[in-house]
């Protein structure tokens, strides 16, 4: 069974060329899911049936139901590679219910908010990365794990494009904007200062003279938060979200912000006609005469 579930996870990274992130949590699921298997004296996945699989699951109902029904993807996408692979006859998961999960809207800054936070006093060589990363982030709509991955040559400075490589290692051109364009120069003019040990392909480095990671941009995001003494619940990803939300209030159309974002599917970019549309009846109930409710 072990050897089943590793052939998937490098059908999935290799072939399908999910993200590794993507195949750790396939993996770590189909683990638990195994050891599950173990303990019940299955030793084949041929065996798996429907009330085996509704027996693990309530064996992990105290999870939230965002993972359960992670777990319920994981598991059967792996039963369905199985039957391509024709090494089962068929998929105890086709009729699991999955639990009902809460849409909520992404969190999104206003753009006094937005503004404040891109407004860092350029004194040392960390405020100058710091704030073009930032600019960048907003600017062009990138995911954290795009923009530290980005290398000197993905930045085309004559032609004003960054060239990112995307989920499904897609490859995707965004435009920046002249103040990304700016700041990105600046920094770029202390960006040796970061260097130890010889030079770094990365864009971003850094205090080790070493590609910037995930954790330690959050890191100074959330010091920056601090000072300017933002209290929403914000992470990189929130700007993300307010540049495809403020692009959406001031008119652009949703194929655009589609391509931009990087979407496969445009219904993951009509999430933000919701925050558009929460907007409206918010500015409605504060400021419409008529809904006032001192009657």
């Amino acid at each position: 069974m072990k050897e089943k579930v590793e052939n998937y996870i490098d059908y999935i990274k290799y072939e399908r060329k999910l993200s590794n992130e993507t195949a750790k949590n396939y993996k770590y699921d189909l683990d638990k899911f195994l050891s599950f298997l173990e303990k019940e004296n299955i030793k084949s996945l041929k065996k798996v049936d429907q009330k085996t699989v509704q027996k693990y699951l309530k064996s992990i109902n105290n999870m939230n139901p965002k993972s359960i029904s992670r777990n319920i993807t994981s598991i059967n996408n792996l039963f369905i590679f199985l039957l391509k692979e024709r090494q089962i006859n068929n998929n105890p998961c086709e009729f699991i219910d999955r639990p009902k999960l809460k849409k909520s809207l992404p969190d999104t800054l206003s753009f006094e908010e937005v503004s404040s936070l891109l407004d860092i006093p350029l004194i040392t060589k960390y405020d100058y990365r710091n704030k073009a990363m930032l600019e960048i982030l907003y600017g062009s709509g990138l995911r954290v794990s795009e923009l530290i991955s980005l290398t000197l040559r993905d930045v085309d400075m004559e032609n004003d494009i960054i060239r990112c490589i995307g989920k499904g290692s897609k490859e995707r051109i965004v435009p920046i904007n002249d103040y990304e364009k700016h700041f990105l120069k600046e920094y770029l003019n202390h960006r040796n200062l970061f260097l130890i040990n010889g030079d770094n392909d990365y864009l971003f480095l850094n205090n080790h003279g070493r590609k910037m990671t995930r954790q330690g941009f959050f890191k100074n995001l959330k010091k920056i938060l601090l000072e300017k003494n933002i209290k929403k619940n914000v992470t990189p990803h929130t700007l993300r979200h307010s540049f495809a939300s403020h692009l959406l209030s001031g008119g652009a159309d949703l194929r655009s912000i589609q391509m931009l974002l990087g979407h496969s599917d445009i219904s993951t970019t009509k999430i933000y006609t919701h925050i558009s549309n929460e907007k409206v009846k918010k500015d409605y109930q504060e400021f419409h005469p008529r809904n006032s409710k001192e009657k």
